[in-house]
């Protein structure tokens, strides 16, 4: 049996990694790799594409639409969905759109062996593929990736306490000063007022703050999607904060393999300007690690905003953790 032409896109270089190395020993296969979902159509389109594994949250051309441009194409390729988005909806979308299977991030050996099996696609030949290590991951991807995960596992929390779809970018990580991480907060805030809810967390040396960011203009909405009579506003944030903060912690601390304690959380600030927020928080936040992830949520006017803000002193800690899958 010929080796099977097989196709990787994801914008993360170590999610491809990953992937690499859980393609099961002994299977007869040729693997070429895309960063983004355009150049995985271009490559498909120029023939001999068996098999596709595909992500979702990719920039310019997502996962989605990926699968709708080869179904529109007629294009042929087998095609499996590797991603972090596992909300029940994300899966029932890309089965609707012609994907043959779904496997949450990251993928599991055995379930990516079992899948590939149960589409006829292993075969008996002496393997192809290189399984060595490959090129060095940088920190920032490497984290990027493992927040990915993190966050797609929360919005699936999230979409089932709400009721509905959780449209997820992809994460900005990035080490700032307070200036840096003012401009940021301050384009969170596109202008308008907010009400930030604060929670802190440390596990085994690595501590920071999570950060939830409530444009004053959605608070009313939000509440009612949490179908509560009398629910008040605060009580909301506070319940809504706890719920996502606690999601992405532990889909963080399983992937790092620490355990976080986590503080209450707490209003910062209501009706209150990002100005204010950054005079009265500046010295903690003299310089972090800085996650922003913006979840909206689709058939509705509401976004809100999520920093994890990791101390200086946690970031060699973080690379430690990391070593394992960056190198």
């Amino acid at each position: 049996m010929a080796a099977v032409s097989l196709l990787i896109c994801d914008d993360s270089s170590l999610a491809r990694k990953q992937l690499l190395q859980a393609l099961p020993a002994g299977w007869s296969v040729e693997v070429s790799q895309a960063a983004t979902g355009l150049e995985a159509l271009e490559r498909i389109r120029q023939g001999g594409v068996e098999v596709l594994l595909l992500d979702l949250t990719m920039p310019e051309l997502d996962g989605y639409q990926v699968l709708a441009q080869l179904r529109e194409e007629r294009l042929s390729c087998k095609t499996i969905v590797i991603s972090a988005d596992v909300q029940d909806e994300a899966v029932r979308r890309v089965l609707e759109l012609g994907a043959l299977a779904f496997i949450r991030k990251p993928a599991d050996p055995v379930h990516l062996h079992q899948t590939l099996a149960s589409l006829g696609l292993l075969n008996d030949l002496p393997a192809l593929v290189d399984r060595s290590k490959g090129e060095s991951i940088g920190f920032r991807d490497a984290f990027r990736e493992v927040v990915n995960v993190a966050m797609g596992r929360a919005a699936a929390l999230l979409a089932r306490v709400l009721g509905v779809f959780i449209q997820l970018p992809i994460p900005n990580v990035n080490l700032l000063e307070v200036g840096e991480l003012h401009m940021a907060l301050a384009d969170a805030a596109r202008g308008e007022t907010l009400t930030a809810v604060c929670q802190g967390y440390i596990g085994g040396g690595i501590a920071g703050e999570a950060l939830l960011l409530f444009h004053d203009s959605e608070v009313a909405d939000m509440a009612r999607l949490m179908r509560r009579q009398n629910y008040r506003e605060m009580e909301m944030l506070l319940d809504l904060s706890s719920l996502l903060i606690s999601a992405c912690l532990s889909g963080i601390a399983e992937q790092i393999e620490v355990v976080f304690s986590q503080g209450h959380p707490q209003v910062l600030g209501q009706h209150a300007s990002i100005d204010e927020l950054i005079r009265l928080n500046s010295e903690r936040w003299k310089k972090t690690l800085a996650v922003e992830f913006s979840y909206s949520l689709e058939g509705h006017d509401i976004h809100f905003d999520l920093l994890l803000l990791f101390t200086e002193d946690s970031v060699e800690l973080l690379r430690r953790k990391l070593a394992y899958l960056m190198d």
